[in-house]
């Protein structure tokens, strides 16, 4: 009864993401009437699951149950298993049951929102993959499980972000949002890798022992936690927007507003400290990783709280506070306090998604309040305005203002880097084809080293003497 009660936590989010994708691929889109209850029949029936889960749990004292699907993939001479296994106890069902009820309770706000927009369907369907890709992240037991959840996440995330595909800005952030999550997925995949040479397989029993979380004893030695340790470290940066990656925050909100309090504030941006909470217990085998986490987790908390208080949007201003917060439960993690940062997560999810679902018509709610009391609400000059221009408390607004010159620096030393090495591959190249041709390269394009305002303007040179046309 309790497996099948796990496969239906599992299955109706799949059953609602065939549902929408079959429809959509034969061009035969469902009334958003049918979408609606689709959406609420499946989440309700997978949030009932859950909770029976849970009473069993309680009931019978077991708190961890284990569905294990088998390998889909075995080569075992190249140390390549994909096991699928997903697991239910402490951790993973009160995260499934947070994902349920709000799933739910912004897809019904969603459905009123978006009623009369032509992508409806099309935000639905996105909506269901981020589903599945949350069940499939939370409950895993292997690390191949989590990151088929993790890049589902990932995919949903920055196609909702390019919602407004219409207009360059947002498929620009979606494209941004996307090259962020790819450096945290090579870290996420590199970690994969060594654990399925270190182990042969890639179940997190292995390196967290078999204990009931948190109760598991890490089988690495402080070297191998303080490695597998940092390449997840880099992944949940990435995924949850601690610095240096926090500044695709702002630009992820150019999406619907369902999406951005679903995302960012309560279950996408909370993955990389789930991922964290997941193997905790490998943190007590390595001092050093826990000083890093602790931080990374107060560094990410202090910036984002400056930033957060300058914004000119609520939107922005809402998505760095949950940063905030996020880094607060990161440095809960490395202080060791597991509950903690489970309670705080779960809690500080909730109240998030209120505040952004509420965030379209706070500009009405603050005219109703002036309407009210008769007359302008007082207003106190910022003591980081006020204050003089060349003291620290000013060079701190700039810098918040500024949101902590993350994207600068990174478009500086990581991006252009990168594009002028392969711009250097790319000429060597025509110099080899030339050699081998005796004609003059094909005109290609490539980005300035010098003199350029920014790393996106395309310049198209060509070799002296080459035709033009």
């Amino acid at each position: 009864m309790i497996d099948f009660l796990g496969y239906l936590v599992i299955g109706c989010p799949i059953l609602t993401l065939l549902v929408l994708s079959l429809t959509g691929l034969f061009q035969q889109p469902l009334p958003s009437i049918a979408v609606d209850r689709l959406t609420k029949t499946n989440v309700a029936i997978g949030l009932l699951a859950s909770i029976g889960i849970l009473i069993w749990m309680l009931w019978t004292g077991n708190r961890i149950r284990v569905l294990d699907l088998g390998n889909m993939v075995d080569i075992n001479e190249e140390h390549l298993h994909f096991h699928l296994e997903f697991i239910f106890d402490r951790l993973s069902v009160p995260m499934i049951l947070m994902s349920f009820v709000l799933i739910g309770v912004i897809g019904s706000f969603a459905n009123i929102y978006l009623q009369a927009d032509s992508g409806y369907h099309r935000f639905f369907l996105c909506f269901s993959v981020f589903l599945v890709g949350l069940i499939f992240a939370f409950l895993a037991g292997t690390i191949e499980t989590l990151f088929v959840g993790w890049e589902l996440v990932g995919l949903s995330s920055a196609l909702l972000i390019a919602y407004f595909h219409e207009r360059p800005a947002p498929v620009q952030n979606g494209l941004r949002v996307w090259a962020v999550y790819r450096v945290a997925d090579a870290a996420f995949l590199a970690a994969a890798i060594a654990m399925h040479h270190q182990y042969g397989q890639g179940e997190f029993a292995k390196m967290t022992g078999s204990g009931v979380w948190p109760e598991g004893v890490s089988t690495l030695d402080p070297w191998t936690s303080f490695l597998f340790g940092i390449l997840l470290l880099i992944a949940a940066a990435g995924k949850s927007g601690l610095i240096p990656f926090s500044g695709w925050l702002p630009r992820a909100m150019e999406g619907p507003t369902p999406s951005s309090a679903v995302f960012y504030g309560a279950l996408s941006i909370h993955l990389g400290a789930y991922l964290l909470l997941r193997i905790s217990p490998i943190f007590a085998e390595s001092i050093m990783l826990r000083v890093i986490v602790v931080l990374l987790g107060a560094s990410t908390a202090i910036v984002a709280a400056a930033i957060s208080r300058v914004q000119t949007d609520v939107k922005s201003a809402l998505a760095y506070s949950s940063v905030c917060q996020v880094g607060i439960i990161v440095m809960e993690i490395g202080f060791g306090w597991w509950y903690l940062a489970l309670i705080h997560m779960i809690g500080h999810a909730f109240l998030r998604s209120l505040q952004l679902l509420r965030a379209p018509t706070l500009l009405r709610d603050y005219r109703s309040l002036e309407n009210a009391i008769g007359g302008r609400l007082a207003h106190q000059p910022s003591p980081e305005i006020s204050a003089d221009a060349h003291s620290l408390s000013s060079r701190w607004y700039r810098f918040a203002l500024e949101r902590g010159y993350m994207d600068a620096m990174i478009d500086l030393y990581v991006v252009r880097p990168f594009c002028n090495l392969f711009h250097y591959f790319t000429r060597l190249e025509d110099r080899w084809m030339q050699f081998l041709s005796g004609e003059t390269p094909v005109i290609r394009e490539h980005y300035p080293t010098r003199g350029s305002n920014s790393v996106s303007d395309p310049v198209i040179t060509a070799s002296p003497g080459a035709n033009r046309q």
